[in-house]
Protein backbone atom coordinates (compact mmCIF):
# COMPACT_ATOMS: atom_id res chain seq x y z
CA UNK A 1 0.00 0.00 0.00
CA UNK A 2 1.37 2.94 -1.36
CA UNK A 3 1.62 6.12 1.26
CA UNK A 4 -0.01 9.08 -0.80
CA UNK A 5 1.46 12.32 -1.75
CA UNK A 6 -0.62 14.23 0.42
CA UNK A 7 0.94 13.02 3.88
CA UNK A 8 3.62 15.10 3.13
CA UNK A 9 3.71 17.16 6.74
CA UNK A 10 1.19 15.34 8.34
CA UNK A 11 2.09 13.37 11.04
CA UNK A 12 0.83 9.85 10.30
CA UNK A 13 1.72 6.25 11.99
CA UNK A 14 3.17 3.51 9.27
CA UNK A 15 3.09 0.19 9.76
CA UNK A 16 6.11 -1.43 7.07
CA UNK A 17 7.69 -4.70 6.46
CA UNK A 18 10.75 -5.84 7.54
CA UNK A 19 13.24 -7.70 5.87
CA UNK A 20 12.71 -10.51 7.85
CA UNK A 21 8.91 -10.78 6.55
CA UNK A 22 7.53 -9.30 10.09
CA UNK A 23 6.12 -5.90 10.10
CA UNK A 24 6.81 -2.52 12.51
CA UNK A 25 4.98 0.58 13.27
CA UNK A 26 6.87 4.16 13.29
CA UNK A 27 4.97 7.46 14.16
CA UNK A 28 6.30 10.62 13.37
CA UNK A 29 5.65 13.40 10.61
CA UNK A 30 6.41 13.16 7.45
CA UNK A 31 9.22 15.25 6.13
CA UNK A 32 9.94 13.81 2.70
CA UNK A 33 8.24 10.84 0.44
CA UNK A 34 10.40 9.37 -2.73
CA UNK A 35 11.83 6.00 -2.89
CA UNK A 36 11.14 5.97 1.33
CA UNK A 37 8.89 8.13 3.74
CA UNK A 38 11.27 10.01 5.82
CA UNK A 39 9.55 10.21 9.38
CA UNK A 40 10.56 12.41 12.28
CA UNK A 41 9.77 11.13 15.68
CA UNK A 42 8.87 13.19 18.57
CA UNK A 43 12.44 13.64 19.85
CA UNK A 44 13.54 14.32 16.66
CA UNK A 45 15.19 11.45 15.46
CA UNK A 46 14.19 10.15 11.62
CA UNK A 47 13.48 6.97 10.57
CA UNK A 48 13.35 6.04 6.76
CA UNK A 49 10.68 3.40 5.63
CA UNK A 50 11.36 1.85 2.05
CA UNK A 51 7.67 3.35 0.24
CA UNK A 52 7.41 0.08 -1.30
CA UNK A 53 7.30 -1.48 2.12
CA UNK A 54 4.11 0.55 3.88
CA UNK A 55 1.29 -1.50 5.13
CA UNK A 56 -0.78 0.43 6.30
CA UNK A 57 -0.79 4.27 7.19
CA UNK A 58 -3.29 6.76 8.68
CA UNK A 59 -2.95 10.07 9.77
CA UNK A 60 -2.99 10.80 13.56
CA UNK A 61 -3.26 13.98 15.88
CA UNK A 62 -0.82 16.31 16.05
CA UNK A 63 -0.56 16.49 19.65
CA UNK A 64 -0.82 13.42 22.22
CA UNK A 65 -3.69 13.23 24.53
CA UNK A 66 -0.75 13.01 27.26
CA UNK A 67 2.44 15.07 26.70
CA UNK A 68 5.58 14.85 28.84
CA UNK A 69 6.38 17.74 31.07
CA UNK A 70 9.58 19.53 29.77
CA UNK A 71 11.00 19.45 32.91
CA UNK A 72 11.05 15.26 33.07
CA UNK A 73 13.10 15.22 29.85
CA UNK A 74 16.61 13.62 30.90
CA UNK A 75 19.28 16.54 30.29
CA UNK A 76 20.90 13.74 28.02
CA UNK A 77 18.50 13.93 25.86
CA UNK A 78 17.31 16.97 25.94
CA UNK A 79 21.22 17.49 24.80
CA UNK A 80 20.04 15.54 21.75
CA UNK A 81 17.18 17.03 20.82
CA UNK A 82 18.85 20.72 21.15
CA UNK A 83 22.17 18.58 18.46
CA UNK A 84 19.35 18.24 16.32
CA UNK A 85 18.05 21.84 15.91
CA UNK A 86 21.65 23.31 15.58
CA UNK A 87 22.88 20.37 13.11
CA UNK A 88 26.80 20.79 12.30
CA UNK A 89 28.09 20.63 8.80
CA UNK A 90 29.92 17.56 9.64
CA UNK A 91 28.71 14.93 12.53
CA UNK A 92 30.24 11.67 13.20
CA UNK A 93 29.14 9.39 15.68
CA UNK A 94 31.65 8.31 18.72
CA UNK A 95 29.49 5.41 20.55
CA UNK A 96 26.40 7.27 21.69
CA UNK A 97 28.36 10.93 21.81
CA UNK A 98 28.58 13.00 18.76
CA UNK A 99 31.45 14.46 17.13
CA UNK A 100 30.44 17.69 15.87
CA UNK A 101 32.24 20.11 13.41
CA UNK A 102 31.29 23.39 11.10
CA UNK A 103 34.26 25.19 10.81
CA UNK A 104 34.53 27.14 13.80
CA UNK A 105 31.00 28.63 14.03
CA UNK A 106 29.68 28.81 17.20
CA UNK A 107 30.65 25.94 20.16
CA UNK A 108 27.45 23.93 19.73
CA UNK A 109 28.24 23.16 16.42
CA UNK A 110 31.87 22.48 17.04
CA UNK A 111 31.59 20.25 19.81
CA UNK A 112 31.71 16.69 21.18
CA UNK A 113 28.14 16.51 22.43
CA UNK A 114 28.41 14.03 25.46
CA UNK A 115 25.56 11.85 26.14
CA UNK A 116 25.31 8.30 26.49
CA UNK A 117 28.12 5.59 26.13
CA UNK A 118 31.14 6.95 23.82
CA UNK A 119 31.80 2.79 23.44
CA UNK A 120 34.87 2.77 24.27
CA UNK A 121 36.84 3.46 27.41
CA UNK A 122 36.92 6.94 28.61
CA UNK A 123 40.43 7.88 27.45
CA UNK A 124 40.11 5.88 24.18
CA UNK A 125 37.13 8.46 23.91
CA UNK A 126 38.79 11.35 24.76
CA UNK A 127 41.76 10.72 22.70
CA UNK A 128 39.47 10.45 19.29
CA UNK A 129 38.12 13.34 20.77
CA UNK A 130 40.94 15.44 20.47
CA UNK A 131 42.18 13.50 17.39
CA UNK A 132 39.22 14.63 15.45
CA UNK A 133 39.65 18.08 15.95
CA UNK A 134 42.93 18.39 15.77
CA UNK A 135 42.73 16.64 12.14
CA UNK A 136 40.04 19.72 11.39
CA UNK A 137 42.13 22.08 12.62
CA UNK A 138 39.81 22.78 15.66
CA UNK A 139 40.70 23.22 19.22
CA UNK A 140 39.11 19.90 20.70
CA UNK A 141 35.74 20.77 22.91
CA UNK A 142 33.58 18.92 25.04
CA UNK A 143 29.83 20.01 25.45
CA UNK A 144 28.91 18.38 28.81
CA UNK A 145 26.16 18.59 31.00
CA UNK A 146 26.93 19.79 34.37
CA UNK A 147 26.30 17.59 37.62
CA UNK A 148 26.41 14.46 34.99
CA UNK A 149 29.14 11.22 35.58
CA UNK A 150 30.73 12.66 32.68
CA UNK A 151 31.04 16.11 33.77
CA UNK A 152 32.87 14.50 36.66
CA UNK A 153 34.90 12.14 34.80
CA UNK A 154 36.31 14.36 32.89
CA UNK A 155 37.36 16.63 35.13
CA UNK A 156 38.90 13.74 37.06
CA UNK A 157 41.11 13.75 33.56
CA UNK A 158 42.08 16.99 34.11
CA UNK A 159 39.65 18.55 31.24
CA UNK A 160 39.21 22.24 32.24
CA UNK A 161 36.65 24.97 31.48
CA UNK A 162 36.82 26.96 28.52
CA UNK A 163 37.84 30.64 28.69
CA UNK A 164 35.72 31.36 25.59
CA UNK A 165 33.46 34.17 25.45
CA UNK A 166 30.98 31.77 26.45
CA UNK A 167 31.91 29.16 28.34
CA UNK A 168 28.87 27.19 28.83
CA UNK A 169 24.95 28.05 29.07
CA UNK A 170 21.86 27.39 30.89
CA UNK A 171 19.07 25.56 28.91
CA UNK A 172 15.75 26.50 29.63
CA UNK A 173 12.47 24.93 28.91
CA UNK A 174 8.75 25.79 28.89
CA UNK A 175 5.31 23.81 27.62
CA UNK A 176 3.81 25.93 24.58
CA UNK A 177 0.17 27.21 24.81
CA UNK A 178 -1.37 29.63 22.93
CA UNK A 179 0.38 32.19 20.99
CA UNK A 180 -0.38 34.76 18.04
CA UNK A 181 1.70 35.43 15.43
CA UNK A 182 2.29 39.21 15.40
CA UNK A 183 1.02 41.00 12.28
CA UNK A 184 4.50 42.77 11.67
CA UNK A 185 6.47 39.84 11.39
CA UNK A 186 7.73 37.57 8.77
CA UNK A 187 8.70 34.16 8.90
CA UNK A 188 10.60 32.62 5.78
CA UNK A 189 12.33 29.26 5.69
CA UNK A 190 15.63 30.69 4.40
CA UNK A 191 17.89 32.73 5.89
CA UNK A 192 18.70 36.04 3.82
CA UNK A 193 21.48 38.70 3.92
CA UNK A 194 19.31 41.33 5.97
CA UNK A 195 18.63 38.60 8.83
CA UNK A 196 22.41 37.77 8.86
CA UNK A 197 23.29 41.57 8.84
CA UNK A 198 21.46 41.70 12.52
CA UNK A 199 22.77 38.24 13.82
CA UNK A 200 25.66 39.39 15.79
CA UNK A 201 27.80 36.79 16.22
CA UNK A 202 29.00 36.12 12.72
CA UNK A 203 32.58 36.69 12.01
CA UNK A 204 32.68 37.47 7.90
CA UNK A 205 34.98 34.08 7.40
CA UNK A 206 31.55 32.10 8.62
CA UNK A 207 29.07 33.80 6.78
CA UNK A 208 28.44 30.22 4.13
CA UNK A 209 29.33 27.26 6.74
CA UNK A 210 26.51 29.97 9.03
CA UNK A 211 23.76 29.88 6.23
CA UNK A 212 24.35 25.59 6.51
CA UNK A 213 23.84 25.09 10.53
CA UNK A 214 21.17 27.49 10.80
CA UNK A 215 19.24 26.37 7.95
CA UNK A 216 20.33 22.28 8.52
CA UNK A 217 17.61 21.22 10.12
CA UNK A 218 13.95 20.20 8.09
CA UNK A 219 11.75 22.43 9.72
CA UNK A 220 12.97 25.83 10.74
CA UNK A 221 11.88 29.51 10.34
CA UNK A 222 13.75 33.08 10.16
CA UNK A 223 11.72 35.40 12.29
CA UNK A 224 11.84 39.21 11.18
CA UNK A 225 10.62 42.81 11.62
CA UNK A 226 10.91 45.57 9.90
CA UNK A 227 12.74 46.24 6.17
CA UNK A 228 15.42 46.04 6.91
CA UNK A 229 15.09 44.00 10.07
CA UNK A 230 15.08 45.63 12.82
CA UNK A 231 14.42 42.46 15.07
CA UNK A 232 15.12 38.67 14.31
CA UNK A 233 14.81 35.12 15.64
CA UNK A 234 15.46 31.56 14.33
CA UNK A 235 12.39 29.05 15.46
CA UNK A 236 13.44 25.52 14.96
CA UNK A 237 11.04 22.26 14.91
CA UNK A 238 12.10 18.60 15.98
CA UNK A 239 9.38 16.56 16.91
CA UNK A 240 7.51 17.52 19.70
CA UNK A 241 10.02 20.27 20.75
CA UNK A 242 11.17 23.76 19.33
CA UNK A 243 13.98 25.76 19.47
CA UNK A 244 14.15 29.44 19.74
CA UNK A 245 17.38 31.05 19.07
CA UNK A 246 19.05 34.29 17.50
CA UNK A 247 16.86 36.69 19.13
CA UNK A 248 18.29 39.89 18.38
CA UNK A 249 16.99 43.79 18.15
CA UNK A 250 18.66 46.58 16.65
CA UNK A 251 20.81 48.48 20.09
CA UNK A 252 18.86 51.82 19.33
CA UNK A 253 15.58 49.96 19.62
CA UNK A 254 15.68 47.88 22.43
CA UNK A 255 13.12 48.01 25.07
CA UNK A 256 10.52 48.80 23.33
CA UNK A 257 8.98 45.01 23.20
CA UNK A 258 10.27 43.90 20.17
CA UNK A 259 12.11 40.79 21.28
CA UNK A 260 9.04 40.14 22.85
CA UNK A 261 6.66 40.18 19.78
CA UNK A 262 9.62 37.80 17.74
CA UNK A 263 9.53 35.07 20.63
CA UNK A 264 5.82 35.01 20.41
CA UNK A 265 5.51 34.78 16.68
CA UNK A 266 8.24 32.10 17.04
CA UNK A 267 6.54 29.98 19.24
CA UNK A 268 2.94 30.28 17.67
CA UNK A 269 5.09 28.87 14.20
CA UNK A 270 6.25 26.37 16.18
CA UNK A 271 2.96 25.00 17.87
CA UNK A 272 1.58 25.29 14.01
CA UNK A 273 4.44 23.00 13.01
CA UNK A 274 3.53 20.81 15.73
CA UNK A 275 5.43 21.50 18.78
CA UNK A 276 4.45 21.20 22.21
CA UNK A 277 7.50 22.23 24.20
CA UNK A 278 10.49 24.67 23.40
CA UNK A 279 13.81 25.04 24.82
CA UNK A 280 16.42 27.56 24.79
CA UNK A 281 20.38 28.32 25.64
CA UNK A 282 21.49 31.33 27.29
CA UNK A 283 23.98 32.84 28.88
CA UNK A 284 23.48 32.66 33.09
CA UNK A 285 24.89 36.09 33.10
CA UNK A 286 22.83 37.34 30.39
CA UNK A 287 19.71 38.94 32.81
CA UNK A 288 18.51 40.89 29.58
CA UNK A 289 17.68 37.05 27.88
CA UNK A 290 16.09 35.79 30.73
CA UNK A 291 14.07 38.33 31.24
CA UNK A 292 12.46 38.42 27.93
CA UNK A 293 12.20 34.65 28.27
CA UNK A 294 10.35 34.27 31.77
CA UNK A 295 6.57 35.81 30.69
CA UNK A 296 6.95 32.35 28.40
CA UNK A 297 6.89 30.09 31.17
CA UNK A 298 10.37 28.90 30.35
CA UNK A 299 12.73 27.67 33.66
CA UNK A 300 16.09 26.18 34.45
CA UNK A 301 16.01 22.78 32.54
CA UNK A 302 19.73 22.29 33.69
CA UNK A 303 23.11 23.78 32.26
CA UNK A 304 26.41 22.82 30.23
CA UNK A 305 29.80 23.73 30.28
CA UNK A 306 32.78 23.16 27.46
CA UNK A 307 35.56 21.62 28.58
CA UNK A 308 39.30 21.67 26.97
CA UNK A 309 42.24 19.45 27.30
CA UNK A 310 44.86 19.56 29.54
CA UNK A 311 47.32 21.66 28.47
Amino acid sequence: MLISDDALGRRVTVRHRLADGSAADVVGRVLALDDVVRLERRDGSVVDVPRDAVLLWRVVPDRPRRSRRPLDVDPEDLTRITSRGWAAVESVPLGDWELRASGGFTGRACSVAVHGDPGVPLDAALASVESFYRERDLPPLAQVVVGTRWHTAFLAARWRPSSGARPGAVVQVSALGTHRRDPEAVVSPTVDDDWLALYGRLAPEHRDIARTVLEGTPTVGFVSIGEPAVAIGRVVVTGEWAGVAAVEVRPDLRRQGLGRRVVETALAWAVEHGADKAYLQTMRDNAPALALYAPFGFVDHHEYVYLVPPA
